[in-house]
């Protein structure tokens, strides 16, 4: 078994050059926040992942969590692991200073966070959803609220959840029936809830979840939900605890990854009605369930990230050991110097480095978002961040089912053997695709509210923006630079048409953009990221020119954003075609000869 190391070089490379870390750090608010402070956190953050959570990985799969007579137990291991995590202060590192938490600029508690999703997935998914509910919180709770769940929240010694889906709704939230009934300052919640990760367990003193259910005069649809906070624990006025609330977990499930993280049934009220408090206004619990909702989205794109990454480095080191065959490239004498398993390597490399630079632009434009001096930059960046929110869970989860599976290729027959460990990435990754949205949703997202809606905006002031460097970078004296900006201008171009087509198309062949929906995303997804490969290729070869020290690195970043330039940004004709011309045969069949 190979042992997680955090690709540091590339992460702060990554960071100053398609973040904009030193931007970032210039903000009002942030002038404590030094490169050199971020270069420390995230130091010790590799230490702590690669030390802590990256051991417990492997065991935790194996053993996962169990349930017995309503309570859940973690694998050995997790309840100590939770409590250092706490201790350390990584729990709420990127919180508001307000409630205990230390303030960090998202891009840099992003960075931190792919670190905890590469070493250990299953782990990392407690603390990603308690912070998704300390931002639904701190954004529509009342201060009563927030002065009782925050700061327990935000140390760790509270976890939340998100409760959305019931058995006879799945992903359609507006069939929800769990009832919400007034009774004084609170209400008595009845009802269902499935797949609640990390619903219950026994890491933390109470379990705060976020329940969307319907008040008695509530209307149909998803205008009729509500959002109320029921903690497992009811919480007495000095904070302390009082009874159980009649809230239980009935079961967890038996899945195909993520073993270590209980994923719950969860029934409220099977007796009095549990307790819950009203989080914002009546029949807006949907919009303010999205806060958790879209900060979770972000995180399982980064997932992608995370889990890729740990799978190159297991295929990587299996491949630089491995002796199997003549070599075929020179200075090789395991199965690295076999072309084709140099191949999938590279590819799993690029698109690792490719999708990490998307989720990083992202985090950084949430930064510039909220701190920028500018409210017309802030209004920008929250522009774009909207956009591109499903672009970066959805392709960069896609992405990751492939780069899991090449990885369990690389490795051969071995790959197929659970204790190598290969196998345990392609299962974990499986999951990033379907919950929080599965990619269907997230496309039909970025078409319908973030594309047509708004008449193609916002991606075209991006588009504009990626057109200038390519025409730039075209002429540029270095060969591979120009190669690169030469198949990002052609691929820019078939973004750009599709995008017309689906606006012109919108009204009069609804049916045929939902069918492309999917490969429009997958488009949008390859195309941005080329752009940022070429930026980070063009940012290496400065360096270079410049005579810095780690040559190596720089040289082989060149490299990866030629490979994506050559091996899958060449694909986007290929997309835009199946975007504008594919409908008919996807719809060509009845129900009866599917």
């Amino acid at each position: 078994m190979s042992v997680y190391a955090a690709p540091l070089r590339d992460i702060l490379f990554t960071m100053r050059e398609v973040g904009g870390l030193d931007a970032v750090c210039a903000q009002p608010g942030h002038e404590e926040i030094t490169t050199e402070l971020v270069e420390a956190i995230l130091s010790e953050a590799a230490n702590y992942a690669s030390g802590m959570l990256d051991p417990l990985n492997r065991p935790g799969d194996v053993q996962g969590a169990h349930w017995r007579d309503g309570e859940v137990a973690s694998a050995d291991g997790f309840r100590d692991a939770w409590k250092s995590f706490c201790d350390n202060g990584w729990a709420g590192m990127p919180a508001s200073t307000e409630w205990g938490g230390q303030g960090l600029p998202t891009l840099v508690s992003t960075a931190v966070l792919e670190m905890w999703k590469s070493a250990n997935l299953a782990f990392s998914l407690c603390q990603m959803l308690t912070l998704g509910a300390v931002e639904a919180i701190a954004h529509h709770g009342g201060d009563a609220l927030k002065g009782r769940f925050l700061e327990p929240l935000v140390a760790g010694r509270w976890t939340g959840t998100m409760n959305l889906t019931e058995p006879q709704a799945g992903s359609d939230v507006a069939a929800l029936r769990c009832r919400a009934e007034p009774e004084g300052e609170h209400y008595r919640i009845t009802g269902t809830k499935i797949f609640i990760t990390w619903g219950d367990h026994d890491m933390a003193e109470n379990i705060v979840h976020l329940v969307l259910a319907r008040l008695p005069d509530a209307p149909s649809g998803v205008k009729g939900i509500s959002l109320f906070l029921c903690p497992k624990f009811l919480v007495k006025d000095d904070g302390s605890l009082g009874d159980r609330n009649d809230i239980s977990c009935t079961s967890i499930e038996h899945k195909l990854g993520i073993h270590a993280s209980p994923t719950a049934s969860m029934t409220f009220g099977d007796r009095e009605g549990a307790i819950g408090y009203l989080v914002g206004e009546p029949h807006h619990g949907l919009a303010c369930m999205f806060t958790m909702m879209n900060h979770a989205r972000l995180k399982v794109g980064l997932e992608g990230v995370g889990i890729s990454e740990r799978a190159y480095q297991h295929a990587r080191a299996y491949a630089l050991e491995r002796v199997q065959g003549k070599a075929v490239l020179p200075g090789s004498t395991t199965i690295a110097g076999h072309p084709d398993v140099r191949r999938m390597l590279m590819g799993m490399k690029a698109r690792t480095e490719v999708m990490r630079a998307l989720a990083y632009f992202c985090a950084g434009q949430m930064d510039r978002a909220v701190g920028h001096p500018s409210a017309q930059e802030r209004q920008k960046a929250r522009t774009l961040v909207g956009l591109l929110t499903p672009v970066v869970k959805g392709w960069c989860t896609e992405c990751a089912q492939g780069i899991a599976s090449d990885g369990v290729q690389v490795h051969g027959g071995m790959g197929y053997v659970e204790e190598t460990g290969a196998a345990q990435y392609l299962r974990d990754a499986r999951i990033t695709t379907i919950y929080e949205g599965t990619t269907g949703i997230q496309a039909n997202d970025l078409i319908g509210r973030k594309l047509i809606r708004e008449g193609g905006r916002t991606l075209k002031m991006l588009l504009q923006r990626v057109e200038a460097d390519a025409c730039r970078l075209s002429d540029a004296r270095d060969p591979v630079l120009a190669e690169i900006a030469r198949t990002l201008m052609t691929a820019t171009g078939t973004l750009e048409e599709s995008a017309n087509w689906l606006l012109n198309h919108r009204r009069s062949r609804p049916a045929d953009c939902a069918a492309g929906a999917v490969p429009f995303l997958q488009l949008t997804g390859t195309v941005i990221g080329g752009w940022l490969s070429a930026k980070m290729a063009e940012a290496a070869v400065a360096q270079l020119a410049a005579g810095a020290s780690d040559s190596d690195y720089l040289i082989a970043k060149r490299a990866t954003a030629s490979y994506y330039a050559a091996h899958v940004l060449v694909q986007a004709p290929t997309l835009r075609d199946v975007v504008t011309r594919g409908a008919g045969s996807t719809l060509a069949l009845a129900d009866g000869q599917l």
